[in-house]
């Protein structure tokens, strides 16, 4: 292999570890798809991907600095790189591309493994939706990352057909934000977040046109939107239901937690089966304590501070009346 075409550019390859890697890049594209395990799948991808990290570092040497600055830009051809650059950005291309199917492949594993999920042990750990999040984090990163690529900021087509790889990867990342909203019963947010991935959906599918060849490969978007609308009717149900419960859990762990007799509580209706039994929370038994009027005590202290008035006159008198006093007492006759 002297050449290589790609996005309708043709560059030579002069490089002899390059050349191999090219030369073997079928063959490994052809291992991976026919792999029967995860296992070997993973090995062959870190095998490929470890194969052309070589080959950019060997094309990286060459690009020297000053080379770099003369030859990124042509004479005349302003925005368009040199042969040895634009041969950098197809490896860093296949190199991302290797990156984005092998975290693709991880993803759809974690997925059957989260539709498989057993009972949760605690000698292993069981997948979650964050998992899937991350790795659907790393893929987006690769495809910002070959947006930047030199040489290909004028190709519109290009641009355009990375553009509806971020929606689709954007709908499933977001798909499983939501899964994971719903695992905590935050309905609401995770409501909000399925709309959002219908949006991200339908953008794909009304963009997609010219592109279905090279969206082939990525995860079926329609298929998505059929799983989020299935999705979305059991949130709703899901959020009655655990409306309803959290309402009786409510009441019900007041009324323990209140205690209350049933003569505090006439305008709460509830059905409270203890009122049957022997054990009736009817009033405060024995009742407590209440204060009652009593003499104050301060007329107490007061009474050794109050002066009487003189009766001396009104004795004396009595004493003088003598027996006739009394003899008119007893049959009324007094002056």
């Amino acid at each position: 292999m002297s050449e290589v075409e790609w996005r309708g550019r043709t560059v030579p390859v002069k490089i002899d570890k390059v050349r191999i890697f090219l030369l073997g890049l079928a063959d490994n594209e052809a291992a991976i798809v026919q792999a029967e395990s995860e296992e070997t799948k993973e090995r062959l991808f870190e095998s490929m991907l470890s194969e052309c990290r070589d080959a950019i570092q060997v094309v990286r040497e060459e690009l020297k600095p000053d080379q770099k600055q003369r030859d990124y830009i042509l004479e005349g051809e302003p925005g368009k790189v040199s042969n040895l650059q634009y041969l950098h950005s197809y490896l860093t291309y296949i190199k991302l591309s290797t990156a984005i199917k092998r975290n693709e492949n991880m993803a759809k594993g974690l997925q059957r493994a989260l539709l498989q999920q057993q009972p949760e042990d605690d000698s292993k750990r069981s997948p979650r939706p964050q998992d899937l999040i991350r790795l659907y984090d790393i893929i987006l990163q690769n495809l910002v990352e070959l947006l930047q690529l030199p040489g290909l900021e004028e190709d519109k087509a290009f641009q355009k057909e990375i553009g509806l790889k971020t929606l689709v990867f954007k709908a499933y990342r977001c798909f499983f934000i939501a899964q994971s909203y719903v695992l905590v019963k935050k309905w609401s947010e995770a409501l909000v977040l399925y709309d959002r991935v219908l949006k991200y959906a339908n953008e794909v599918n009304s963009d997609a046109g010219a592109f279905k060849n090279s969206l082939k490969d990525l995860p079926d978007v329609q298929e998505l939107i059929t799983q989020v609308r299935s999705e979305k009717c059991s949130l709703q149900a899901a959020a009655i239901l655990d409306a309803n419960d959290a309402h009786q859990t409510e009441t019900s762990s007041s009324q323990v937690k209140d205690n209350k007799p049933l003569v505090e509580r006439f305008e709460t209706f509830c059905l409270d089966p203890s009122l049957v039994t022997k054990q009736a929370n009817l009033v405060h038994f024995p009742p407590g304590f209440q204060p009652i009027p009593c003499k104050p005590l301060f007329f107490d202290l007061a009474l050794n501070h109050v002066a009487f008035p003189p009766l001396e006159d009104k004795l004396e008198q009595k004493t003088k009346s003598g027996l006739t006093g009394y003899i008119k007492g007893i049959f009324g006759f007094r002056s």
